[in-house]
């Protein structure tokens, strides 16, 4: 975790009062003129009070009191018709409501008050408002749009020459930059924003850019770098006599030098902080020293440590810091060997996450992405833990939680249900221990509230008696450590081990019966002779988990280091997408560790159709290509991906009527930037003549090629079809879903993130031809992948198609003939004509391909030239593989 300032700049407009606007009250014209004045004068006043009594509790993050402060005063400038009043008071409530995570109240205020600043042509606080606009969309992680209104203001500023509006603008570019993962280019606007801020004398303002570029370079490594800035930070902290200010300087350094392994010089500077009597940050500092004491092996002085974080933490209602320390709490009890107990606290630092997530916007976004990475580190850990006690059921629970949160991540817009509310659920015996610590927990808060008061008190201020007080509250404090210790080898506790010992215990069909029926009913209800399979990535291993309708959960262990496999993976793709390549020995590499495994399971439960919840690089290849030395995995089943179980929707069945909404890029070229990637794409002349094979094939399809095929066009009528065909150009690169998107034939773009705006619900299958994941020259977690099929479930459709690499044009005609050709006799499900399709092309039986098949000369994709005989490849997984469908494979 890492510590910023954050600034906002408040309005300072002077009050206008305006005597002949129409919002006058009608009581006030009958009064003489001067009684008129001096009521409306009285007035503004009092309005002018109450903002500044806002604006003192703002700063007191007391933002309900505020936000009631500033309503009354915008109810009196309303009355008096003060339009530069009014503007203030909304612009104040919209920052209130940022900090409330009250976004669209925020946003519909603050652009009242940029209309009124604008019609008053009140240039500088106008740039004002278009910051905290900014600073919303910064807060909901929409870089693109945050950036777009920090460009106008800074644009603003520097037309009206206003050297601090320019600095403080830069500082929030700044951090998206940051945000982004642009190291240099933040570094870059960090240092314009230092300059301006040194020229004007702003030293809080300097300090805390200097704070922002310790981020920047402890994000790049270069953390002596990070600590001369920190060094820098904490002389103006001094000079200020900002404490506050100051402990986070000492705070953000003990972090590096903990990073640096460089324990001693931590913990000076961590005793610096803790001995600066304020209470911000307390429970940090000490969460800070217990994790460097944690990594010298002293667990019992760690524990010590945490648990006195932890009382901090519960009195203060910090469930983010709760939730840190439970986490820290459950990796020593793993190191100490207590995995039983290690998973009580895990399963406690992850059902708080729901109440984090509220607490997510409001934090600073570093610490929300050390927040994202420790908890799917979370989640691994303790499905790591489950499944080497053999609780199979419960670690499969475990990872499609982890699949969920992995959603709500990247989208921020995850709509759990009933099933995800219930997190995870305690057995009877870890609620009774975890009850029992919760006694022990409790005599820690009452020490750790007294001993945080008293050490507010600076050293040379407290008395005698207060320093006799603080050596007994530690002496109880270490008792309390002696009572977790002896806790920990209590009879209870034995009790929980000895009932949860693998060898003891009778798998996951007493504890989960009805977990397990759920899932079993929910196969056999597919009529598909289906199984559920969820791999689970490890550093050391890969854990393989096959749900099945008849047996209980089956595990699998392969031992192969996660280094190992994502280095197939690349390999595998890279050979995927060369049609001239062999791919089949990393494809039957990736069979020996994947499949093969669970060959005599699904053997023994007749599967024919593997529903397939791929975990993070996995989801980066498909699973159809793999190969066992005889012949590709789809020629032996079905392959079907979900998000999700606990998300997806397996049983219900597509309407009988295919009505087809078809739209095609088939000529011209665009040219854009998105994210920081330049995209050139040219029209795809195979696309056309796909979807008139496709109009051919289901005659109740409606067209749109080219220009014709816009987004307000095409959006409004998707659901009034039960199919939606898009041939055109997608990207779905590793980044945030503003950098992935769908491109339509005018050269319009809709982003991952506005799919959630679409109404699909009575569409079964959006079909995306001619998408790409863009890998960047490395690989991601495959959340870009994940949430495009979770937004089209969100907006209704029940399943998607789309691909995995750029696919030869012609080839993806072929398929696509294939498909639609299986798909329209009504016998066969979506996941069946898929795979019949790819079977088409395997084995070049051309009888389901279409009369049309060839009659445009295939064109790549990526205009690259094919050899006339790339008919006779299209039995290399480059021209089939990459199409994969997610969600009901019905």
């Amino acid at each position: 975790m890492h510590y910023r300032l954050r600034y906002v700049r408040l309005a300072t407009a002077t009050l206008v009062l305006s005597l002949t606007s129409p919002l006058l009250p009608l009581t006030l014209k009958f009064e003489p003129l001067a009684a008129q004045a001096q009521t409306i004068q009285d007035r503004a006043t009092e309005a002018k009070h109450l903002l500044q009594k806002g604006s003192q509790q703002y700063r007191q993050a007391q933002f309900k009191e505020a936000l009631a402060q500033f309503q009354q005063a915008l109810e009196i400038y309303q009355q008096i018709g003060d339009k530069a009043g009014k503007a203030e008071a909304l612009n104040h409530m919209g920052e209130v409501y940022n900090q409330l995570s009250q976004d669209n109240e925020a946003l519909k205020v603050l652009q009242q008050a940029l209309a009124i600043r604008q019609q008053l042509n009140d240039r500088s606080n106008e740039g004002t408002v278009l910051v905290n606009l900014a600073a919303i969309y910064l807060n909901a992680g929409q870089y693109p749009t945050a950036l777009k209104f920090f460009q106008q203001a800074l644009d603003l500023y520097r037309e009206i020459d206003d050297h601090t509006g320019e600095a403080s603008t830069r500082t929030g570019i700044g951090l998206i930059y940051y945000s982004l993962g642009q190291y240099f280019k933040a570094l870059e606007i960090h240092q314009q924003a230092l300059a301006l801020y040194r020229e004007l004398g702003a030293r809080g303002e300097e300090g805390g850019t200097l704070l922002n570029m310790g981020l920047v370079y402890t994000s790049l490594g270069q953390y002596s770098k990070a600590l001369k800035v920190y060094q820098q930070a904490l002389t103006i902290a001094r000079e200020m006599d900002n404490r506050p200010f100051e402990r986070m300087s000492l705070l953000n350094m003990g972090l590096v030098y903990t990073s640096l392994r460089q324990y001693s010089k931590a913990l000076e500077v961590y005793q610096q902080a803790l001995a600066i009597g304020v209470p911000a940050g307390e429970a940090r500092i000490i969460r800070g020293i217990g994790f460097v004491y944690y990594n010298l092996g002293q667990y019992p002085k760690a524990l010590e440590l945490y648990q006195q974080a932890l009382g901090i933490e519960r009195e203060e209602g910090d469930s983010v810091g709760e939730w840190f320390t439970l986490t820290n709490i459950g990796d020593l009890l793993k190191e100490q060997n207590s995995p039983e107990l290690a998973i009580v606290f895990y399963k406690q630092s992850i059902n708080l996450i729901k109440a984090i997530r509220k607490e997510l916007q409001v934090l600073p976004k570093e610490q929300q992405q050390s927040y994202t990475e420790t908890v799917a580190d979370t989640y691994r850990r303790l499905a790591d833990l489950l499944l080497k006690q053999d609780r199979i059921l419960e670690a499969q629970r475990v990872l499609d939680l982890l699949k969920v949160q992995e959603l709500d991540d990247y989208l921020s817009n995850v709509r759990g249900n009933n099933n995800t509310a219930q997190g995870l659920p305690n057995l009877s015996s870890e609620q009774q221990t975890w009850t029992s610590y919760q006694a022990i927990l409790n005599k820690a808060m009452e020490i750790g509230k007294e001993l945080t008061q008293l050490r507010q008190i600076k050293p040379e201020n407290r008395t005698a008696e207060q320093e006799q007080r603080i050596a007994q509250l530690m002496n109880v404090q270490q008792k309390i450590v002696e009572d977790f210790n002896n806790f920990i080898e209590s009879p209870e506790v034995l009790a929980l081990v000895q009932q949860l010992n693998p060898k003891a215990r009778k798998a996951d069909l007493v504890n989960n019966l009805d977990q397990l029926i759920g899932l079993q009913d929910n196969l056999k209800n597919l009529q598909q002779k289906a199984v559920l399979l969820y791999p689970l990535i490890l550093d050391d291993r890969i854990e393989l988990i096959l749900t099945t309708p008849d047996s209980p959960p089956i595990r699998r262990t392969v031992q192969v280091p996660k280094k190992q496999l994502n280095e197939t993976i690349v390999a595998f793709r890279s050979a995927l997408q060369d049609p001239k390549s062999n791919a089949k020995a990393s494809a039957q590499q990736l069979y020996s560790w994947l499949i093969k495994p669970l060959e005599a399971d699904l053997k023994a439960a007749n599967a024919q159709t593997i529903i397939y919840a791929p975990d993070a690089q996995l989801r980066y290849i498909p699973l159809a290509a793999l190969h066992d030395g005889q012949q590709w995995l789809v020629q032996c089943y079905r392959i079907n991906n979900i998000t999700a179980a606990s998300l997806t929707d397996l049983n219900t069945k597509p309407q009988p009527q295919m009505q087809v909404l078809a739209g095609a890029f088939a000529t011209g070229r665009y040219s854009f930037k998105v994210g920081g990637e330049f995209f050139d794409f040219a029209g795809l002349p195979s696309a056309g003549v796909e979807v008139e094979n496709l109009a051919k094939t289901v005659p109740s399809t409606t067209k749109f090629i080219d220009k014709a095929f816009t987004p307000e066009v095409t959006v409004p009528k998707m659901d009034d079809y039960t199919i939606v065909h898009l041939a055109t150009h997608a990207a779905f690169v590793v980044g945030t879903p503003d950098d992935s998107f769908i491109l339509f034939g005018n050269g319009e773009r809709i982003t991952l993130r506005d799919i959630q705006t679409w109404s699909l619900k009575n569409v079964d299958l959006v079909v995306l031809s001619a998408c790409e994941t863009g890998l960047g020259g490395k690989l991601g977690n495959g959340e870009e992948i994940l949430g495009l099929g979770y937004q089209m479930q969100r907006a209704g459709a029940r399943a998607a198609i789309a691909s995995l690499w750029s696919v030869n044009d012609g080839g993806t005609q072929a398929l696509m003939n294939a498909f639609y050709g299986h798909l329209k006799t009504g016998n066969t499900t979506k996941a069946e004509a898929l795979r019949q399709a790819q079977i088409t092309l395997i084995t070049g039986n051309s009888t389901a391909l279409g009369k049309d098949r060839g009659s445009v000369e295939p064109e790549p994709r990526n205009s690259t030239p094919v050899p006339p005989q790339v008919a006779n490849r299209l039995s290399h997984p480059y021209y089939w593989a990459p199409f994969i469908l997610i969600g009901n494979g019905l």
